[in-house]
């Protein structure tokens, strides 16, 4: 029953992801992007028995992520008079690329040891609970966690202080006067 769980949601996913490249109208592509981000948070949350990262990767991924992609796109305003015919150079470089990628996929998954790989994690608690990570990220790395918040409350500030419109001081040029009638 698993296994059969499993081949259907890798199948719509793949599916999906192979509607985002293949879809002409970049929204669309956009909202393939994100079904594809749902059949991957479906793989988290049933067949790895990981709800947290599941639930984390719809908010983050389908939620903001791809809410600011779509606004991108739509301030773009593409259309196809604007677009360019790209050059086969493209296509040349795109297809070495995605082969590289897809050599050093198979070449991992030949390598993995399969008979090793558990659903359990050796502390008793499952691989995607709550209640393991809060433990583990608490204890053993709580000085990066806190290094990480620093950061971003620097980043916060920076955008804060980047994005003020900062009032300056009017000078004597640029004060206007009424003009008076006579």
């Amino acid at each position: 029953m698993l296994t059969s769980a499993f081949y259907f949601i890798a199948f719509v996913t793949v599916f999906f992801a192979v509607m985002v490249i293949a879809a002409k109208n970049p929204v669309h592509s956009v909202l393939y992007l994100v079904l594809t981000f749902f059949g991957i948070s479906a793989n988290y949350i049933f067949i790895l028995d990981a709800p947290f990262v599941g639930i984390v990767n719809i908010i983050v991924y389908a939620g903001a992520i791809m809410v600011l992609f779509l606004f991108v796109i739509m301030l773009m305003n593409l259309n196809a008079e604007a677009e360019h015919r790209k050059s086969n150079a493209f296509l040349i470089v795109g297809a070495f690329a995605g082969g590289s990628l897809l050599l050093i996929v198979v070449d991992a998954i030949r390598k993995v040891d399969w008979k090793s790989v558990s659903g359990q994690e050796s502390s008793g608690g499952a691989i995607g609970s709550i209640k393991v990570l809060g433990k583990v990220l608490y204890t053993d790395y709580i000085l990066p966690f806190e290094v990480a918040s620093v950061l971003f409350l620097v980043a916060i500030v920076g955008a804060v202080i980047l994005a003020r419109k900062e009032k300056l001081p009017l000078t004597v040029g640029q004060i206007s006067h009424p003009v008076s009638e006579s």
